[in-house]
Order: C-alpha cells, then structure tokens, then sequence
C-alpha cells in the first residue's frame, strides 16, 4: 500500500526536488537575459544586486534567481562551464542550509559557487572547507576566476603559510578556501589571544563543507588538540604531594545513638607542626 502510495505521489525527496526545478525554470528563463550582455553590463547587473542587498532592499532569497543566472553566464565565459540544470538544484539546497549528495564527477566544484556567490554578496566572508591543502588550492585557483570576475577576492589557508599576517589576510578575503583542520587549529589559537586585534579568523557567517560526511563524522573523531611546553616549575607538584600526604580528616559531627560517626568531609593541615 505504501509503495503504491509513493509511485502516485513520489516520495519526500522527490517532491523537494520537485519544487526545486519549478526554481529551475525562473532561473532558466533568465538566460536569454543575461546572455547577450557584455562583460561590463554583467559585472553592473551583478553589482546592483550585491547593493540591493547591503542596502536592506532585497534579500538573499529575493536575488536568488538572478544571481544563480548570473553566475552560471559567468561560468559559460571564464571557465567555459554551463550550470546544469540539477547542479543548479543542488546551489539551492547548499543555500537553504541542507546537505546535496552528488556522485564523483557530477561537478561538486561547480555546484558550491552558486551559494558561494549568492553568500558571499554580504561582505560577511565565506568559508568553503576540503579535505586537503590540494583541493583548497586547486579550487580557489580554478574557481577564483569566475570569483574575481564578479569583483570578490578570494583566500586559500593551507599549512605552509606560518605568518599570522598573511593566515590573516587569506581570511579577511571575500571567499576562502582551506581544510577543516587549518580552519580547527586557527580557530582553537584564537581563542588563546589576549587581543581582539591578534585573531587571525573573521567572524564566521556561512560554510560550505566538501566530503561532508568524512569531515563532520569521520574526521570528527580525531579531536584537534594545541599542546606546548608548560611555563610552572614542577617542584610545584612535589610540594603539593608532600602537603597532601599530611591532611587529616576534619573535625567529627555529632552523632545520634546508634549511628555511625560522620565527619566534617573537610581535610585540614596542622600548620604549626
């Protein structure tokens, strides 16, 4: 009964899917718009949105469609990629928060610049998490093209930039790109600075999570831990013991007939002596 339920009506997936193409087709329908302006009319179109948006005029989700359309003209003219129509589903469901399972090869990379984009259109930074300095670097290179071409500056941390300064200046980028354990540890050292000036990470607005699963299950269960050289004197410890090894119990509550003797629970040393 169940199952012929779902062949007449489809399943909870397939009627979010469903809803996402009706999205499709407005965002489709703006391609003949877009398509035939120049570079400059495209970078002017864009730039009105991002200002509708700082402006409080327009929402993200306003802009959407638009900016979905954009970006895939962009794509079409800088890394000569055209957004399918189910990448352009799986941009939507990025942005609404929800995670996209996608098959190798079926253009993950392609599919996170319509959220990036769309979120990056707040000036509030944001981060897109591999799983190794390789992809970090590869993706911000690759797609940091079509990012630039839309005025956004794009940042990579990967573990061999030690200057603070410059660890700093790859996250005050628009968009940045690095791996979860670089984003951990910078994270786990910030909160170690004395000063607000000292922090190397902006505030964190919006994430996209590559191998979502691998890094938020798998990679999860290695804690990231900062360990260093302690600055007390160890003969701390010792006389610690040694004054341990001389408390006694404290002094002893009264107790009714007939019940065992209770003490205070307090542990005193006899100064003096």
């Amino acid at each position: 009964m169940i199952k012929s339920l779902s062949k007449i009506f489809g399943t909870q997936n397939d009627r979010i899917v469903k809803n996402y193409l009706k999205k499709v087709e407005k965002i489709n329908a703006l391609e003949s718009t877009y398509e035939p302006m120049s570079d400059e009319a495209l970078k002017q179109a864009f730039l009105e949105l991002k200002e509708s948006v700082n402006n409080g005029e327009k929402t993200l989700d306003d802009v959407l469609y638009d900016s979905f359309a954009i970006t895939r003209e962009v794509s079409k003219r800088t890394v000569g990629l055209r957004h399918y129509d189910v990448q352009m589903v799986g941009g939507m469901v990025l942005h609404d928060g929800n995670i996209a399972e996608m098959k190798t090869g079926e253009g993950k990379t392609l599919v996170a610049t319509l959220a990036v984009i769309l979120n990056a259109m707040t000036g509030k930074g944001v981060h897109v998490v591999t799983v190794n300095d390789y992809l970090a670097k590869r993706d911000s290179e690759e797609m940091g093209v079509l990012y630039k071409f839309l005025g956004y500056s794009v940042g990579c941390i990967t573990s061999d930039i030690y200057d603070e300064q410059e660890r700093k200046a790859q996250y005050e980028a628009d968009i940045t790109y690095g791996t979860n354990n670089e984003y951990g540890f910078d994270y786990l050292r910030d909160n170690m600075k004395v000063r607000l000036e000292e922090k190397v990470q902006r505030d964190h607005n919006y994430a996209i999570i590559d191998e979502v699963d691998s890094i938020l299950i798998d990679e999860a269960r290695t804690p990231l831990i900062i360990s260093g050289p302690t600055q007390r004197d160890h003969n701390h410890y010792a006389k610690a013991n040694e004054i341990a090894k001389q408390m006694e119990r404290g002094e002893e509550l009264p107790a009714k007939p007939g019940e065992d003797k209770v003490m205070t629970g307090d542990f005193v040393v006899d100064e003096k002596n």
